[in-house]
């Protein structure tokens, strides 16, 4: 009798919780996976990009990727009923609050309002981030030289201009604006030389959408941050860079998510998957082509010798 009572003293319980978190469960996994954001400010369209996964059986953590900085973890998302937030703290600011983001998830859409370190508060959509899985390899098509060595035809810059052509070489003499080729590319294959003073940072965007850190690093151990690593996701395998001064090249493949980078002669990143945009990147359309963008807003840089090879259609 007494073990009777027992198990319905169990049952009584446990097992309304039970249901109740699998009741739950399909509506919170709803926001699982990769999603491509737009914030609205009032002055322009910025992206953004979020991953949300489980951390057990009903955590879900996740990563985060605002308009300019790297990914950034986030240690728990709350969710009910539909409604979600999360926070981060500031990434450089300090004496600044925190990032917090709040959501709502309406089938396979996200809307919401974040609130930005300053007290800004801006609304936001997101959809789900396209896998762009390949299901054949690439056909290559002819190789196409994106500078010519002379002026900037096929390029325009982000904002006031401060890029040359000098002598077959690309210079950016100081920090300003970002510059954009003026055709957009979906997969190819990618030659480009670089060089930098001591100290100075640039960075070669995929698409718009995906940079390849370039900085003078000192040889400490691989970092994404660092000289060859994808921003905030991709590390190398290895630091391969020169010194301060010194020509450097970079050979790139970029087909859907996948991206193999040979830095100075050396492959440092073998067919990984590049999971979103990182920061400073010209949009989330993360489905259509995008240009290839030159980053000059971070120190003095120099480019020769652009060659893409696109794939065929």
């Amino acid at each position: 009798m007494l073990l009777y009572w027992v198990i319905n003293l169990f049952l009584l319980l446990c097992v309304p919780q039970v249901f109740s978190f699998a009741s739950h469960q399909p509506m919170q996994d709803g926001i699982l996976g990769r999603w491509d954001i737009v914030i609205k400010t009032p002055a322009k369209e910025l992206p953004a990009w979020l991953e949300v996964e489980h951390s057990g059986v009903q955590t879900l953590t996740g990563r985060f990727v605002g308009s300019s900085g790297s990914a950034r973890p986030i240690s728990k998302i709350e969710f009910n009923n539909g409604q979600f937030r999360f926070s981060i703290p500031p990434q450089w600011e300090k004496g600044k609050s925190d990032l917090v983001v709040e959501g709502t998830l309406q089938g396979n859409q996200l809307s919401g309002t974040m609130t930005t370190p300053d007290g800004e508060r801006f609304p936001w959509t997101a959809s789900r981030a396209p896998s762009l899985q390949r299901q054949k390899p690439p056909v290559w098509d002819k190789p196409i030289t994106l500078f010519n060595g002379k002026n900037l035809n096929g390029w325009h810059a982000q904002g006031e201009n401060q890029w040359q052509a000098v002598e077959g070489i690309l210079r950016s003499p100081k920090s300003g604006s970002n510059l954009v080729s003026d055709q957009v590319f979906s997969d190819f294959k990618l030659h480009i030389e670089c060089r930098y003073p001591k100290g100075s940072n640039s960075g070669v965007y995929l698409r718009g959408r995906y940079e390849v850190q370039i900085a003078d690093s000192i040889p400490v151990e691989p970092s994404s941050h660092l000289f060859g690593g994808v921003y905030g996701f991709l590390t190398p395998s290895e630091m391969v860079n020169k010194q301060p001064g010194e020509w450097q090249s970079f050979d790139i493949t970029l087909v859907g998510r996948m991206v193999t980078i040979e830095a100075n002669g050396k492959m440092i990143i073998c067919n990984q998957q590049i999971p979103g945009i990182t920061g400073g990147a010209i949009d989330s359309k993360e489905g259509t082509p995008g240009p290839l963008l030159l980053q000059g807003d971070h120190g003095p840089i120099e480019y020769r010798n652009i060659v893409l090879t696109p794939a065929k259609p």
